[in-house]
């Protein structure tokens, strides 16, 4: 006979994550049950997909308290605060490391997919005996697990956003499919083929598709014939700049402000007013067949692009069919928690400028269920890791009933300064291949043009020059010295 009582139960941590894990890790330290149910075969498999992406946030937001803690006492080598990892390196210097830790390992099961959550013999309709039944949640397999709480970390990767923009799939763009990249490709590595001397068009305007545009100007300038567009529904494209050395996180401002010389440069080509209608393949071979993308403007004004490749930086939305039968309480417009959705409405706030939030505020009507991460966000794309590790340590908190601490607040977001601009830029040019040196020289000798160029794109270029240093990776570090810009038109914001 299975004992029902609520500490008996586990808590269902779904998706082993950065925050699944840092969920698990509280857990453990606070001696509360608990079981990690992951899809993939092995921890971060999400993270594993975009492995080649260098993050702009340093070490010291992307690791967990409980985490540094337990993996310290089994002896973990910390990597150096300020650098900044690749996804793989976060896998493989602290993902991996705090999976395989013992109080975790034994915990966590792989290749489970949850496919429903439900209560034990209640469905969402009835109300008596409602919180005190456990959750049952199903596998794929048809087992049932039943846990005292869920923390459903399951996060977006596997739901992107369309292309078409309004928000539904483009006319024709299933049957484009393979012609179609979401997220960020592996432009040097496993998707170099289908870039390298070819159209690419990029649609989106945040931090992925210009990652992706800068990496693709990158490859543009060893191999011949790669072209590449940015195509956005706005008019101006200022937003997707950023607050270029003003950002609280110096290498997001370098993405944003090298884009932004990429596109005064002529480097990218920029279709502004862009609002996907359709995709029309023009053959049958991705590998050899283009595909045209309409637009079509509120007045029934088209424009048309042809392209070799297509990548959707458009994001992701969060998947809440596993919960049908719960009782939860989305926001109508960002798909997050009631509470939630005003703290981080992208219309009004940055990464970086988020309320501290936890388990209040990720409260739904069903007792005991919190979708955290990604995947609490639901549409904002505004998400930084260092959020969800604080909103599992407040649910952690709670379901060990340490209230106190669930309702304080500890998390402190990068603030202007926080992070040295130095150091992003030097880390930034060890991965482009060039040297302190060389960086320091480029911001010396740039302010020397800056006073005989038309815009701060030109001086740049004017320098790397001069000094030898290849265009692209020029203008992606000019992004550090920002300040210094100050010819007309050359202001990041």
């Amino acid at each position: 006979m299975v004992d029902l009582s609520p500490d008996r139960l586990p808590v269902a941590v779904i998706g082993a994550g950065p925050v699944g894990l840092a969920a698990a890790a509280h857990l453990a330290e606070r001696n509360v049950p608990f079981v990690v149910v992951e899809a993939g075969d092995a921890a971060a498999s999400a993270v594993q997909a975009w492995s080649h992406i260098q993050l702009f946030s340093p070490w010291e937001f992307n690791t967990d308290p409980a985490a540094r803690r337990l993996l310290a006492a089994a002896g973990w080598d910390e990597p150096d605060a300020s650098g900044l990892p690749t996804g793989g390196e976060l896998v493989k210097q602290y993902l991996q490391p705090l999976a395989e830790l013992p109080a975790l390992a034994a915990h966590i099961r792989y290749g489970t997919a949850v496919t429903a959550i439900s209560r034990l013999g209640i469905d969402r309709l009835r109300t008596a005996d409602r919180e005190s039944a456990p959750f049952a949640v199903r596998l794929a397999d048809g087992e049932e697990l039943l846990a005292r709480a869920v923390i459903d970390a399951s996060g977006t990767w596997r739901q992107p956003n369309h292309v078409g923009a309004n928000g539904l799939p483009a006319h024709g763009e299933q049957d484009a499919a393979a012609w179609i990249n979401h997220g960020l490709p592996d432009v040097f590595g496993a998707d170099r083929d289908q870039h390298a001397g070819r159209h690419t068009v990029v649609v989106g305007a945040g931090h992925s598709a210009a990652n992706t545009l800068l990496a693709l100007a990158e490859l543009a300038d060893t191999v011949p014939d790669t072209t590449i567009t940015w195509a956005i529904r706005g008019a101006d494209p200022a937003g997707s700049f950023g607050g270029g050395s003003d950002d609280e996180l110096p290498a997001r401002g370098a993405i944003g402000s090298g884009l932004k010389m990429l596109v005064e440069s002529g480097r990218v080509t920029l279709a502004a007013n862009f609002r996907t209608h359709a995709v029309r393949v023009l053959g049958s071979d991705p590998a050899r067949d283009q595909v045209e993308l309409v637009s079509r403007g509120p007045d029934g004004t088209e424009q048309t692009l042809t392209a070799d490749r297509i990548v959707a930086a458009t994001g992701f939305r969060p998947d809440y069919r596993i919960a049908d039968e719960l009782r939860l309480e989305l926001d109508p417009i960002m798909s997050a928690p009631r509470a939630l959705a005003p703290l981080i409405d992208p219309n009004q706030h940055s990464c970086g400028t988020v309320t501290p939030h936890g388990y209040r505020e990720l409260a739904h009507p069903e007792p005991g269920y919190f979708a955290v991460g990604m995947k609490s966000y639901g549409r904002a794309p505004t998400f930084l890791m260092l959020t969800g590790y604080e909103q599992v340590r407040s649910i952690a908190a709670a379901l060990a009933g340490d209230m106190e601490a669930a309702r304080s607040v500890e998390l402190q977001l990068p603030e202007t300064g926080v992070c040295s601009v130095t150091a992003g830029g030097e880390a930034l040019a060890l991965r482009l291949g060039l040297t302190k040196d060389q960086h320091e020289q480029l911001l010396h000798v740039t302010a020397k043009h800056l006073g005989t160029s038309a815009t701060a794109s030109d001086a740049v270029l004017s320098a790397a020059t001069e000094l030898g240093i290849d265009h692209t990776a020029a203008l992606q570090l000019a992004a550090y010295a920002a300040d210094m810009f100050d010819a007309p038109g050359a202001s990041g914001c």
